[in-house]
């Protein structure tokens, strides 16, 4: 699969733009914050219907624009081309279309084209709470089932309400276990299924996570990712009953699936706090090329792949690793941004493989 074309209007500071893509690698080239990494966003958004970096979509609308569009045309497989289009207008309803129909709701667009980003905001995953690692876990998951998807979903609308229920008691300062066992029987058997497909996911997921670590850093270092949740120490409804007067003082659900984590090493110790920045970039980009792999093992056909600034924290051995891995055939459509124009050139007189460089300057993109 690759995307063939992409057009974009009024998205973030680019005004205008119609590009046509190499099936292999693409890369923008321009200084810091002229709008490169808005392009790889307006990728991003018609694989998952939302940006990477701004969770509000009207304020990827160009100042002093009242809309926003984006559109793709995909090639899958040999197969029909398919058309992507996004648009956002202020006050209004995002409108997402396949093939010019709309979709009857975002989540049946979730893996259709799978695609994976590698950005310097991956780093909030060894960096940040657990929240982001849970987000992490079930975007790749959902990607190819949908069932997960929709427990997930109705996991968390269960979730809300056995909260709101807690808190209802403490205003009102009542208590009814039996309203309150409603939510707990839903999320039990909701929270067990989602927990064995993690599960299964990280066991699976963490060879090969440790597969190409090894290759990035030349096997000088050896990491491991563990799948920790309050699930295996005992199964839910025994865990609300343990945490009931807590939940009831603390006005929320204290323990289940919402609470899962994973505990990112290097060594024998958290690469947070004793991986330097080299090693943590490395650890985040070997996770996103195991999705990349674990994905295509999934579906059949290898995502797209974006790398957002990825040489920067990299020493020159690493980095000619990386592209040498990624030209392989093993790799689809890859996206590359890059400050450095002249590291851009060097690495394809070195590496014989069909791309294309765009200059991007304050929203302007061309192709060279």
């Amino acid at each position: 699969m690759y995307l063939k074309k992409l057009s974009l209007a009024n998205f973030k500071n680019c005004s205008e733009a119609n590009l046509i893509f190499s099936e292999k690698i693409n890369c923008l080239v321009g200084n810091n914050g002229v709008g490169k990494t808005n392009v790889l966003d307006g990728i991003y958004y018609l694989s998952f219907c939302k940006s990477y970096f701004n969770s509000i979509d009207t304020q990827n609308i160009k100042h002093n624009e009242e809309f926003f569009a984006l559109n793709g045309w995909y090639q899958k497989n040999g197969g029909r081309e398919d058309q992507i289009s996004c648009v956002q207008k202020r006050g209004a309803k995002k409108q997402f279309k396949i093939n010019k129909k709309d979709y009857d709701r975002l989540a049946d667009h979730i893996g259709h084209f799978p695609l994976v980003m590698i950005s310097p905001y991956d780093r909030d995953l060894i960096n940040e709470g657990s929240e982001v690692r849970r987000k992490y876990i079930d975007g790749v998951i959902s990607q190819f089932d949908k069932v997960y998807l929709d427990d997930l979903l109705n996991y968390n609308k269960a979730l809300s309400q056995r909260n709101a229920l807690l808190k209802r008691f403490a205003e009102l300062r009542t208590f009814d276990q039996t309203s309150l066992e409603i939510w707990d029987d839903q999320l039990a058997a909701l929270g067990q299924k989602i927990h064995e497909k993690r599960q299964d996911f990280l066991e699976e997921f963490a060879p090969i996570f440790q597969h190409y670590f090894e290759f990035i850093s030349g096997g000088k270092e050896n990491v491991s990712i563990h799948y920790e949740s309050h699930l295996f120490d005992n199964n839910m409804k025994v865990l609300f009953n343990e945490s009931l007067d807590r939940d009831r003082y603390l006005r929320y659900t204290t323990k289940g699936i919402h609470k899962d984590d994973l505990r990112l090493k290097i060594g024998d110790y958290p690469i947070k706090k004793f991986g330097s920045q080299g090693q943590q970039k490395s650890y985040v980009i070997a996770i996103k090329l195991a999705q990349f792999e674990y994905t295509k093992k999934k579906k059949g056909y290898k995502p797209i792949l974006l790398f957002d600034d990825i040489f920067d924290k990299l020493d020159d051995q690493r980095v000619e690793q990386l592209i040498s891995l990624v030209s392989n055939n093993s790799f689809g459509q890859i996206f590359i941004t890059d400050t450095q124009r002249q590291r851009t050139e060097k690495i394809f007189k070195t590496v014989n493989i069909d791309h294309k460089i765009f200059t991007v300057d304050a929203g302007i993109i061309n192709e060279d």
